[in-house]
């Protein structure tokens, strides 16, 4: 069995400070994101659904790149996150407040663009903080990130703890935790002010200049491949709590957190694994399990689902969490934070955008009278996932054998 990495290029306290800070930013993220279907179901928003997921997509067209941009150029990334989490907490408590007063739709989708917009550039930021204080990130990053992944467990098990499964308890408790996060960045490892640039286009103060990285080959294959990922993996959180129901299952959010399970376990083991495989195929593997998951999910079983949810850590995983890795590996420092920036605009915008329309559609198309066919719905999924995996196999190249750094 393959060594556990260890933890060792800065003090305890850092690795401390630095685990916290991507725990509290998981749980707040879990209580809004996976109990969102639900919460707008019971109070009579269901027919907005994909929108409501979709403005997250929205907002990373802008949000990331320009924080990034001001991360990189004009202010701490410390200071950056500060400011993002507490407009974040203010904006997420004023969705559920929308939400449960029943405002009008566009009211309420209103405020949560709002809130997508503040916490977009949040995960970037923060890995952008962490990566900055690590010395060896392919041993050492993946076991800091599980900690994400527990947090965004213990949220989804405290809102079912509650009872808050379709209620907008949920959302105000992250915003609670939001500000929790705000008030951490005072004790975090201090990173440099970046000196002020002159002279910048708009351009570059809106951090576009970062899609001059898509101009390698194969920077371009693993952004685009990322994003295409992300178009079937939008269809998971709004719809298998709905199939959970349907087959059964009561505290759907608390079921959806098994997911997280192999999630931990395979970032727990993602530095062992890159010592032995390449990033390539790390890569092919999670979008493999990508396929096998969503075919799980057709069977229409209780053990089919619930198998689906338990591959989706392992595929992200081995997917997203190795491809924030390649761009700390192969990109110049200078531009790091405007790199995470785009890998966000790319999945969290392009991605999810196209992956949230296009699963309401595809949910509608697959539904009727009140009743939805989910094996049709699962394997329309896992076709998607296989063109994505038969991209990458055909355009990424690497950096070949003789290359001191094997990617």
């Amino acid at each position: 069995m393959c060594a556990l990495p260890v933890l060792t290029t800065i003090r305890r306290t850092e690795y401390a400070e630095l685990i916290g800070l991507f725990f509290l930013i998981g749980a707040a993220l879990g209580m809004w994101f996976v109990p969102l279907s639900t919460v707008l179901e019971r109070h009579g928003f269901a027919h907005i659904r994909p929108y409501a997921f979709a403005v997250a997509g929205v907002a990373a067209f802008v949000s990331p790149l320009l924080f990034g941009a001001v991360a990189d150029r004009h202010a701490s990334p410390v200071k950056v996150l500060r400011w993002l989490a507490l407009a974040t907490a203010g904006s997420m408590a004023l969705a559920s407040a929308a939400i449960q007063h029943e405002l009008s739709s566009w009211a309420v989708l209103a405020l949560i663009q709002l809130h997508a917009f503040c916490s977009a550039p949040t995960w970037s930021i923060a890995s952008t903080i962490v990566f900055a204080r690590l010395e060896n990130a392919k041993k050492e990053f993946g076991p800091i990130r599980a900690m994400a992944t527990l947090g965004w467990m213990a949220g989804c098990l405290a809102v079912s703890a509650v009872g808050a499964d379709d209620s907008t308890l949920a959302g105000l408790g992250g915003a609670l935790v939001w500000l929790v996060v705000s008030g951490m960045t005072f004790w975090l490892p201090a990173l440099a002010t970046p000196k002020a640039v002159a002279n910048l286009t708009w351009s570059q103060r809106m951090g576009y200049d970062a899609l001059s990285l898509l101009k390698n080959r194969d920077h371009r294959v693993v952004f685009l491949t990322v994003a295409l990922f992300t178009i079937p993996l939008a269809a998971f959180y709004p719809y298998s709590p709905l199939n959970l129901r349907a087959l059964g299952f009561s505290h759907p959010v608390a079921w959806m957190s098994l997911g997280q399970v192999t999630e931990v376990i395979a970032m727990l083991a993602l530095g062992a694994l890159m010592l032995r495989f390449r990033l390539k195929w790390i890569i092919v593997g999670g979008l493999a399990l990508g396929v096998v998951r969503f075919g799980l999910a057709a069977t229409d079983s209780p053990w089919g689902i619930l198998a689906a949810i338990v591959l989706h850590g392992a595929s992200f995983t081995l997917v997203s969490i190795t491809a924030q890795i390649y761009i700390d590996e192969r990109v110049d420092p200078a531009w790091r934070a405007r790199a995470q920036a785009l890998m966000s605009l790319l999945n969290g915008g392009i991605g999810n955008m196209i992956g949230y329309l296009g699963s309401g559609a595809w949910f509608v198309a697959c539904s009727a009278e009140g009743t939805t066919r989910w094996p049709m719905f699962w394997s329309g999924l896992s076709a998607t996932m296989a063109a994505v995996l038969i991209f990458f196999l055909l355009m990424y190249r690497g950096r070949g054998a003789r290359d001191s750094k094997v990617v």
